[in-house]
């Protein structure tokens, strides 16, 4: 599989070149065995799991957090219990979708006009602040997806706010030195035939590209462990 990272022109930044990861800080693993790998995600994650276990079958023991990971205050309350006591290899993780989309104060989405952000993004980077840290014990490599595009006509989101949360999100992965998986870039320029008409969603086919882009990732930072 070759690489698929586009150019994100809205964010100047040699992804590739900022992030290289860090190999000190992966605990010993046998290369005879394969990667134990551990994705956390919404349900943009849930919908290239099943192409992203047969891309890397062989390869991986592939796992995904129970259900939705939704939005940073949530993976905070359930980070421990999807972390459990696996020795990961990767994790490979995201939060932003449900983060910037607007809720009432029931928690139900609604229209930006009648409602509130799930999560602001002053607190979104305290919380990803905070996720990391968490992550950072586990010595395994980390692999953060940046947010794909909300399209025009997705309810209860804004068109450029995945832009916006990730511009917060980047650079705290730069300082912590965790790997970035621009999802963002690579979707971008191939909306309009991957992704739903006026949904965050993708096709089928949009999935596996997604996978393929996930799975290059995955095992492009395995070899750097």
């Amino acid at each position: 599989m070759r690489t698929r990272i586009a150019a994100w022109t809205a964010l100047p930044i040699a992804l590739a070149a900022l992030f290289p990861g860090c190999a000190s800080d992966s605990h010993p693993t046998n290369p005879a065995q394969p990667l134990k790998v551990l994705i956390i995600g919404d349900s943009i994650s849930i919908g290239y799991f099943e192409p992203l276990k047969q891309l890397l079958a062989g390869k991986t023991e592939l796992v995904h957090n129970a259900g939705n990971a939704q939005h940073t205050r949530y993976g905070l309350e359930q980070l421990d219990a999807w972390l459990g006591d696996t020795p990961w290899d990767v994790i490979h993780f995201n939060h932003g979708l449900h983060d910037l989309k607007y809720v009432n104060d029931k928690g139900d989405r609604v229209a930006p006009a009648t409602g509130h952000l799930m999560i602001p993004p002053d607190e979104y980077a305290r919380n990803l602040e905070q996720l990391i840290k968490r992550l950072k014990k586990t010595r395994a490599k980390l692999i953060f997806a940046t947010t794909t595009p909300v399209p025009e006509g997705a309810m209860g989101r804004v068109p450029g706010d995945a832009e916006r949360y990730n511009r917060i999100a980047v650079p705290i992965m730069k300082k912590h030195d965790v790997q970035v998986n621009d999802l963002y870039a690579f979707a971008l320029p191939r909306l309009a035939s991957i992704q739903q008409p006026h949904d965050v969603h993708f096709t089928p086919a949009g999935y596996r590209l997604l996978a393929e882009q996930v799975a290059d990732s995955i095992l492009a930072t395995a070899r750097h462990r």
